[in-house]
């Protein structure tokens, strides 16, 4: 991947900024459906049918906030980014990857390792050329497991990685991922992920989702 300096954080948008339910905008066309039918096996694991889905929503809205950036890189690495949880030991995702510390599991390592080898196995045949793959391969590698960003693509799927836990279907599943009840787990997703957030549309997105969440899932009182 080519890198260049990326400003201060949070990165500010150049587009618009839509914080409405990312139900109301579903990923857009047919574009991407031939790597969907490539990986549906992969999807199984760990969630991703929902999860992958709902990340790509949320990485168009990101694209639109960053009319700069290369939507097609962005879109593509999103799909692809987890798809390595189908190929890892499924019963050690939940004991290793969301407990203790679970940034430095050797799972999670192990499901970006795969998920690069997915992106070149899948991505070729479709028509990708060696060089758009391995800008692919490039953001999924480290895309749990380093705290950098290494353009403004790699953040903008960072960022998508983690909004889908703000919608009320995230939280479902995530909470019970990390064992917490749904009111711990947005006080989490308050303390800790918001800050790990690169671009202020990002941070405006989230915050949006998580008080639609807590007011649907009654979190002042539920706790």
């Amino acid at each position: 991947m080519t890198t260049h300096p990326l400003p201060p954080t949070p990165i500010a948008p150049s587009g618009s900024i839509d914080t409405s339910p990312i139900a109301l905008s579903p990923a857009s066309g047919a574009e991407l459906d031939p790597i969907w039918a490539a990986i549906v096996p992969e999807t199984r694991a760990r969630s991703n049918d929902i999860h992958l889905p709902v990340s790509l929503a949320f990485a168009e809205r990101l694209v639109a906030a960053h009319p700069e950036a290369d939507a097609l890189l962005v879109r593509v690495a999103i799909v692809l980014h987890d798809a390595g949880w189908g190929r890892v030991d499924e019963s050690r995702i939940l004991s290793e990857g969301f407990s203790g510390d679970w940034r430095k599991a050797a799972i999670r390592f192990e499901h970006e390792k795969q998920g690069c080898e997915i992106a070149r196995e899948v991505l070729p045949p479709l028509g990708y050329d060696e060089e758009f793959v391995e800008e692919v391969v490039a953001i999924i590698d480290g895309h749990d497991t380093r705290k950098e960003a290494y353009s403004l693509e790699d953040a903008l799927v960072r960022d998508a990685d983690r909004l889908w836990r703000f919608d009320h279907a995230g939280i479902a599943l995530a909470a019970g991922w990390f064992n917490m009840d749904p009111a711990t787990y947005c006080s989490r997703l308050r303390s800790e992920i918001i800050p790990e957030l690169l671009t202020q549309a990002g941070i405006e997105m989230a915050l949006a989702s998580l008080d639609r969440s807590e007011a649907l899932l009654k979190t002042d009182v539920l706790r």
